[in-house]
């Protein structure tokens, strides 16, 4: 196969996580002209772990974490966005990680991007578990932001979510859809203080209205 073949075939693959809404946000019937892709979502994340890395100072190499996100959905091309009240998380990395294979096989360095995805989904290293809290923690802040817009009615849902024990819990308390999202992604994901600390300013500030005058 011709390098040029292998280039776009890749692209071509990649290109469809553009088209690929997450599912999370169909299933709580975010009500919204535009719903955030899958791409989108790795853009978020990447945005994030900058962030992170610049105000609390990890020591990590943030080149090789914004390329594990840069790939870490990218099975969901094949699977789609399967979230983790549809299908357990055996069974979840079981298929992607054979997607992840088919995708990568036609790659001159497939099997290094390979291991690299791994390396995230094991959360062996320490790049690999700051990149999977930024994972997390943008989609806990994306729902903050669809419900500062009022995206979301809980008067009106019907989906696999609601039937999970801790979700139930954390609404009968009265609190609002994204309070409940954070709390849930604190309750449920291995945050650091530092994580928690930004969770912990979603729920307790309006974050869609940029304070900072130099932007």
């Amino acid at each position: 196969m011709l390098k040029e073949e292998r280039v776009t075939n890749y692209y071509v693959v990649c290109n469809k996580l553009k088209d690929i809404i997450r599912t999370g946000w169909k299933n709580w019937q975010v009500k919204r002209e535009r719903i955030e892709s899958v791409a989108e979502h790795i853009f978020g994340v990447q945005m994030l772990a900058l962030a992170m890395k610049s105000e609390y100072q990890y020591d990590i190499d943030i080149m090789k974490v914004i390329y594990m996100i840069a790939i870490h959905e990218l099975g969901e091309a094949i699977i789609g966005d399967l979230t983790q009240f549809q299908i357990s998380k055996e069974e979840k990395e079981k298929i992607e990680h054979e997607a992840m294979h088919t995708i990568l096989n036609g790659l001159l360095d497939g099997p290094q991007i390979e291991q690299l995805f791994l390396e995230f989904d094991a959360h062996s290293t320490k790049e690999a578990m700051f990149a999977y809290q930024c994972d997390k923690l943008e989609c806990d802040l994306q729902s903050k932001l669809y419900d500062e817009e009022g995206c979301v009615d809980l008067n009106k849902q019907d989906n696999d979510a609601l039937e999970n024990e801790r979700v139930q819990t954390l609404l009968k308390t009265g609190m609002n859809w994204s309070t409940m999202w954070l709390l849930y992604g604190q309750q449920v994901y291995p945050y650091d203080e530092n994580f928690k600390a930004v969770s912990d300013y979603a729920i307790n500030h309006k974050i869609s209205k940029i304070k900072n005058k130099q932007f």
